[in-house]
């Protein structure tokens, strides 16, 4: 059966100018009946993608959370959810998950690792920036997931796009390694954890286990970084780091397409380009 749905809050942002981007939110509510044993969520078009969050009545965090694309029937949600899942299944899911925000899902993401492998695509100071990242942005996703740190996405996200911008101008201006680059790695590492921190409020934490989740879900993260590491190792670094040729033909290209796509998404979340 189809259910009713009611509005339970809006959230529009106020701005001075209406034809800038806004990220608005609007709450529906629907209980379920009494017999059911599973849910599916589909949202039209019109509302993009949607975080569903399934939770019982009482509980103030859900026990089932998913972002789902637009026009895109979930999976069956099970309402007893909550007392089939072991720590087991808890753990798989949210390490799917974290891999899944980086690859295919977080293209932000994806574009800054590639800007540090391009600088230096030898394994031990490539290790040396990946480590400082991901300490960096456990911090920020275990405070951010823990409600107590909380930025606005409006201010996160655009300084995401302008810590890729960053980098890939770096490349184009330096041909070694300085030894500030992994502290200024961390830095962003810390605005990177905000906004996974952000993904993962809106995918939703288990009313139990929320350590468990949370641990799972960074481990998920750093799989699928290590994945885009060694997709570039294999396919470039390996053959082509050494070569005489390869920041001409590689780096600079490479950078300027990372850096021209990242100052796109500075104006797009900033609202600079709305029309």
């Amino acid at each position: 059966m189809v259910l009713p749905l009611e509005v339970a809050n809006v959230d529009v942002p106020t701005v001075g100018d209406p034809s800038a981007a806004r990220r608005s939110n609007i709450v529906f509510e629907s209980a379920t009946p009494a017999r059911a044993e599973t849910l599916v969520w589909r949202a039209s078009s019109r509302f993009g993608v949607t975080a569903l969050r399934v939770r019982r009545h009482g509980d103030e965090r859900p026990y089932y959370g998913a972002l789902i694309n637009a026009d895109t029937s979930s999976n069956p949600v099970s309402l007893d959810i909550a007392a089939e899942q072991t720590l087991t299944d808890i753990v798989v899911r949210y390490v799917a998950s974290g891999f899944d925000h980086i690859v295919p899902k977080g293209l932000d993401h994806i574009l800054f690792v590639i800007g540090i492998f391009l600088l230096s695509p030898r394994l031990r100071p490539l290790l040396i920036q990946i480590t400082s990242f991901t300490i960096a942005h456990s911090i920020t996703l275990a405070l951010g997931a823990l409600g107590i740190l909380s930025i606005p996405g409006a201010i996160v996200e655009p300084l995401i796009a302008a810590s890729i911008v960053f980098i890939a101008l770096e490349n184009l201006m330096t041909d070694r390694l300085h030894p500030w680059r992994p502290i200024i790695i961390f830095a962003f590492g810390l605005l990177h954890g905000l906004g996974f921190a952000s993904v993962l409020g809106e995918f939703g934490m288990p009313t139990g286990d929320f350590i468990a989740a949370l641990l799972a879900f960074n481990v998920g993260v750093e799989f699928g970084q290590l994945a885009i590491v060694a997709a570039c190792y294999l396919t470039v670094g390996f053959f082509f780091g050494s070569k005489p040729w390869y920041r001409r033909f590689i780096v600079a290209p490479a950078s300027i397409a990372i850096a021209a796509i990242a100052i796109f998404w500075v104006l797009d979340r900033t609202g600079v380009n709305a029309v």
